[in-house]
């Protein structure tokens, strides 16, 4: 389980920096880099699509930003399209709040993550929600890079 985390956290660290470093330029280069980083979400293959498995959220917030509405399709059209798959649902908070209370906005967290795979054709017998609050934090800092690493839901696959 550790070791899936670390996995996913390298490949989000190597996504982020992949998409920083193709901006170099400004003016039409840069919004033409933009659209392509945007369209890499809804085209390709579903298994490109789904690489990346963790959403995130804003401080004190359970609402999926917009920014990760088109990921999740991604992974509602995967998943819907494979009955065998099951996936977990975890959530996770900063660490500000009391441990109750971030336990109770990590599950909050899977939860909406949960409604929109649902409701966009995805067995609700496909999911799992857990939450844990704080205490797996991928980012050990006490700021704000930080704590944006921590307020999570990680989407963990099995049976692929």
């Amino acid at each position: 389980m550790r070791r899936v985390l670390e996995i996913i956290l390298i490949s989000s660290l190597l996504v982020g920096v992949t998409a920083c470093s193709g901006l170099k330029k400004k003016g039409s280069e840069e919004q033409q880099m933009d659209s392509t980083s945007a369209g890499e979400l809804t085209g390709g293959s579903d298994e490109a699509n789904i690489e990346n498995r963790v959403i995130y959220f804003d401080f004190d917030k359970s609402e999926v930003k917009t920014e990760f509405q088109q990921l999740i399709t991604a992974h509602a059209e995967y998943i819907a399209g494979h009955p065998d798959i099951t996936v977990v649902l975890e959530g996770h908070a900063d660490e500000r709040g009391t441990r109750e209370y971030n336990i109770a906005l990590g599950e909050r967290r899977a939860k909406a993550v949960k409604e929109m795979l649902v409701l966009q054709g995805v067995a609700e017998k496909q999911l799992q929600v857990i939450s844990f609050g704080e205490e797996r934090p991928v980012a050990l800092g006490h700021d704000e890079s930080a704590w944006s690493l921590n307020r999570r839901v990680e989407l963990l696959y099995s049976g692929e």
